[in-house]
């Protein structure tokens, strides 16, 4: 049994020796992976890194954009205000014109009577006008050289419808009528 304890001693050395070897593997197949891991680690550092320029780069630009777009609208409240003026400015004029032309309304219903007869009048004088300018003209026309010398001649010369060639259509008496000036 002697040789039982330097077999074992073999065999534990034997026993070792590939626990060193496969522990040695171990580590070696560890010690790859970490590197894979350390690579890509550094990868993914490089691209963070890439990732917080790019964020602050962005940052910054949207601080500006803020910063402009509250400017512009404080720039806009002022002319957004100016609207709002006119519009007020146009509602207080459009009030005024109702207004008045509510105050011209009620006068001119108030007043029909009246200006019915004054249309009334403004028609008969425009026709004793009318007529006085033909008589006129028909005086200024008669030739004092000519061979009429009686008025009687002169009111031959002159048609029998006189008033009614010259003013077709009028309506002379139904106005002095309704102006009251004939029964």
């Amino acid at each position: 049994m002697d040789w039982l304890l330097p077999l074992a001693g073999i065999i534990a050395a034997v026993a070792f020796l590939v626990i060193c070897v496969v522990l040695a593997l171990f580590l070696m197949q560890l010690l790859k992976t970490v590197k894979g891991i350390n690579e890509t680690l550094d990868g993914i550092q490089g691209q963070i890194q890439g990732i917080t320029r790019e964020s602050t780069d962005l940052l910054h630009k949207a601080n500006r954009l803020t910063e402009d777009i509250q400017d512009k609208s404080l720039r806009l409240n002022s002319v957004v205000d100016a609207v709002k003026g006119v519009g007020d400015s146009v509602q207080t004029l459009n009030t005024s014109v109702d207004r008045v032309t509510n105050s011209i309304t009620h006068n001119i219903s108030q007043n029909e009577d009246k200006i019915s007869q004054v249309i009334q009048w403004s028609n008969v004088a425009m026709e004793v006008a009318d007529k006085w300018q033909y008589r006129k003209d028909r005086r200024s026309n008669v030739s004092f050289n000519s061979k009429a010398t009686s008025s009687n001649e002169f009111e031959a010369k002159v048609p029998k419808d006189y008033n009614e060639s010259t003013t077709p259509g009028d309506n002379l008496d139904e106005d002095k009528i309704g102006a009251g000036l004939k029964k």
